[in-house]
């Protein structure tokens, strides 16, 4: 996730910069002493989460969060306790009270992962459309590619995703390698391994062991061999 810490204490950003180097799903790409100066870096950058500090010169930190129109999750991170309900009013992920240790602050940014996973599920699980025309509707993060059909060379299932790689580009999309080829049409795709599916028209040649489309060679499964290799003298 990429994140931001705002505090006008250079103490405290050194702090929470040390914590996040730490942490390997957190990518602290901006730190600012100024709530104006991290205002302007936002308006041309997407975050995912920021370490906001409350009492800060020109604007609280509070006065931040509301004047935003598309809110970032947000961790405060406040030597006063008097600002939590507020915070919270906020929809903040937590509140950090000064001086904290590095295991409360794991614990917030950990409860940051979850929310960040979650919306991640929420806005792409109409990831694949039905197909119409020969073509698929593929969602990745924030844009929706129209995809031909006949330009799937293979997908690769990586867990509660895929990678869907085209004869010029690859597509990352949320979606299971179960769910993905029950939308591809079963004379032209088939599945060869637990993290493949390819298609057949892109097939270049193959072995027992391995199949071969263009420059990527993908290997065959136990489980999946017997019944590829009948497919394959069924269409000779």
């Amino acid at each position: 996730m990429k994140c931001i810490a705002v505090d006008d204490e250079p103490r405290a950003l050194e702090i929470i910069d040390n914590f996040i180097s730490k942490i390997d799903f957190l990518d602290l790409v901006g730190k600012f002493r100024s709530p104006l100066d991290a205002i302007d870096f936002l308006l041309q950058n997407e975050i995912d989460l920021i370490f906001l500090d409350i009492n800060m010169p020109d604007i609280t930190g509070t006065e931040f969060v509301k004047i935003m129109n598309q809110k970032p999750m947000i961790i405060f991170t406040t030597a006063y306790s008097e600002y939590a309900i507020e915070s919270y009013e906020l929809d903040a992920i937590d509140y950090l009270l000064k001086p904290f240790e590095f295991d409360r602050f794991l614990k917030a940014v950990i409860k940051a992962k979850e929310t960040y996973k979650q919306s991640s599920v929420e806005e792409n699980k109409h990831a694949i459309l039905n197909p119409i025309d020969n073509k698929l509707q593929l969602k990745s993060g924030s844009e929706t590619f129209q995809v031909q059909i006949d330009d799937i060379k293979y997908i690769e299932g990586l867990g509660n995703y895929v990678n869907v790689y085209l004869t010029e580009k690859k597509i990352a999309t949320y979606i299971s390698l179960k769910d993905f080829i029950e939308k591809l049409p079963k004379e032209n795709f088939t599945r060869i391994h637990k993290s493949y599916i390819i298609s057949i028209n892109h097939i270049k040649s193959f072995e027992n062991y391995q199949v071969k489309l263009d420059d990527k060679t993908i290997p065959i499964g136990k489980n999946y061999r017997k019944d590829f290799i009948e497919l394959m003298k069924k269409r000779t």
